[in-house]
């Protein structure tokens, strides 16, 4: 009788202990305004590998894709304002590689069934917890995460941390030098036109 070999593989659990022992993670603090210029530092050691990067929102991912492409990534946004049939072909290209970078949001990733993931990073931090594990899941054991956290997130990064019970390394880019945010021009309201008329109608009757 044959010797019959065991080629039954190990099954991956998806619950959030699992995910979060399993998955290398990394943290980048870094503020709103120069998150794109860090990215694209950390993304010059994916080029031709699969990365999912998350955003909160349509408008984001619309401007992180122009961001991308104009320093020649292979990259695409992916969201709400694409019919069925477009994410659909977005995900295909993406698991047969001939597309490498998808940006979309959280409730897009679910309909995508992105493969063999290399790197998620978070360029925006989500406030729910599930979500976190979903994003990192989505690499099964294949990938690392990396989050980029603005002083504005770093409330939701500590609530991650102390949800998984650990502390997520920190680390730095090389070659990145932040700048100071720009300043924003506030408008000055301008008086309605017919005021001085008006006034000077009503000083001569």
């Amino acid at each position: 009788m044959s010797e019959q070999t065991d080629t039954t593989k190990e099954k991956i659990y998806y619950d959030q202990r699992s995910v979060a022992l399993r998955t290398p993670q990394s943290i980048y603090f870094v503020k709103e305004h120069d998150k794109r210029a860090m990215l694209g530092l950390l993304l010059n050691d994916y080029r031709e590998k699969q990365v999912l990067i998350l955003v909160k929102s349509k408008k984001n991912a619309d401007a992180l894709s122009e961001f991308l492409i104009e320093k020649e990534f292979n990259a695409l946004a992916v969201h709400g304002n694409h019919r069925e049939s477009q994410q659909q072909e977005a995900g295909r290209k993406f698991n047969e590689g001939s597309l490498h970078i998808i940006i979309t949001t959280d409730m897009i990733l679910k309909t995508l069934g992105l493969e063999k993931i290399k790197l998620v990073l978070n360029h925006d931090l989500t406030d729910d917890i599930q979500a976190y594990y979903n994003r990192l899941a989505q690499m099964k054991e294949q990938g690392v995460a990396i989050s980029l956290v603005s002083p504005e997130d770093e409330g939701l990064l500590s609530d991650i941390e102390i949800n998984m019970k650990v502390e997520i390394e920190e680390r730095t880019v090389e070659g990145f030098v932040a700048t100071d945010a720009p300043i924003k021009h506030i408008k000055k309201k301008k008086k309605p036109r017919h005021r001085k008329d008006k006034v000077r109608k009503e000083k001569e009757v």
